[in-house]
């Protein structure tokens, strides 16, 4: 605002005049001071001016985003369709934060590329000195073709399998990695908006810090995907999956090995914003692919939260990570489930399911999301 400083001299002036001489002025000098008042400027104004200057520098840095309000909610899973680490329920409260509507796209991810030069973890040969780390002492080293630049590739099998051994769905593809989530024949040329796959937590870390944002929480997560939603079994409410309108990118069928590809999708991702918004204005926080968190796993972090028997504020997880299935592999926590989800599976398209993984896990159906501060 460009200041009038002959109307402030005029103000100051007759500001300082003696009261009964101001009580002289006429009606129409008083209505012509007012015309041209301007006060001065304060230490509090200033303060209030440069705070709304920042919001408004913060909603341009805030484009794509939900406001996702603060809560109390009871986390984890509220009927007997849970996994083990899924219970107990305790009740925890959240800040406000803002989200990312959908997924980070391989539009996104690219532009980050470019920026930074950054190399994914799938990019990168597996190092022997770290991995050995995480095996009993004594293990021999694998041959290089194990260690050498790859990611995990989803295979459909033939027939039915045993559930219980990802491994006959699960392969080591070299050449695997964002730009090529199915191997080095496979592109993303034409799937710009797809949400970014084969990037581990690591990735997905580097990212957030470049964009001014981080990954959210195990529960700033679960609060933001049942939209509002009090203790419902799905981001959409209790509607089974495959009932009515398609509200997520799953598998239809028989896992692994048919997928009737009702809504559109065989066994890959679909475009972002292809399925209906959450209550909070949230696409894909069910289905598609898998969401890395910021917290460790630990499979008995539920009951140790039970245990303190009073509202948790803010979590972020434990310390350190422990997952009896694999003891010595430190484990991230994902969300959200995946395309190849599926009711005879996991079903983990559930708001309360959780999975886990190491950070430098690279997979075919497993992707990011971001949140930030709202100060």
């Amino acid at each position: 605002m460009r200041f009038n400083w002959s109307c402030v001299f005029v103000v100051l002036m007759i500001t300082n005049l003696p009261h009964d001489l101001c009580a002289q002025l006429s009606q129409r000098q008083k209505d012509s001071l007012a015309a041209c008042h301007v006060p001065l400027p304060s230490k509090r104004g200033f303060v209030k001016a440069n705070l709304t200057q920042k919001n408004s520098i913060k909603s341009s840095m805030v484009q794509g985003m939900k406001k996702i309000p603060a809560g109390i909610f009871d986390m984890g899973a509220h009927d007997e369709k849970g996994r083990t680490d899924e219970y107990p329920v305790h009740r925890v409260a959240v800040k406000s934060f803002w989200m990312d509507e959908t997924e980070v796209t391989n539009a996104q991810f690219a532009a980050f590329v470019a920026a930074t030069a950054y190399v994914t973890t799938a990019e990168k040969a597996i190092s022997w000195e770290e991995l050995k780390k995480q095996v009993p002492a004594g293990t021999p080293r694998p041959p290089d073709s194990l260690l050498a630049p790859s990611s995990l590739v989803f295979v459909p099998t033939t027939g039915p399998v045993n559930l219980m051994d990802y491994s006959q769905w699960w392969q080591f593809v070299r050449g695997a990695d964002w730009r090529h989530p199915e191997g080095p024949q496979s592109s993303i040329v034409g799937k710009e908006n797809h949400p970014v796959v084969q990037v581990s937590w690591d990735d997905a870390q580097a990212y957030a810090r470049w964009a001014g944002k981080r990954l959210p929480t195990e529960a700033e997560w679960e609060w933001a995907a049942r939209g509002g939603l009090k203790n419902l079994e799905f981001p959409w409410g209790s509607e089974p999956i495959e009932s009515g309108v398609f509200k997520a990118n799953t598998w239809q069928g028989k896992f692994p090995y048919k997928d009737e590809a009702k809504d559109g999708y065989v066994h890959t991702t679909a475009p972002v914003k292809q399925f209906a918004a959450n209550g909070f204005g949230l696409y894909d926080i069910a289905g598609n692919v898998w969401e890395w968190c910021f917290d460790n796993y630990r499979h008995d972090y539920y009951a140790t939260l039970k245990k303190k028997g009073t509202l948790v504020l803010n979590p972020k997880g434990p310390m350190n990570s422990y997952d009896p299935d694999e003891p010595g592999i430190p484990k991230k926590v994902m969300r959200g489930g995946s395309f190849l989800c599926n009711d005879s599976y996991c079903a983990s398209y559930r708001s309360s399911a959780r999975m886990k993984s190491s950070p430098d896990s690279g997979l075919m159906h497993t992707g990011f999301r971001c949140v930030k501060d709202v100060n």
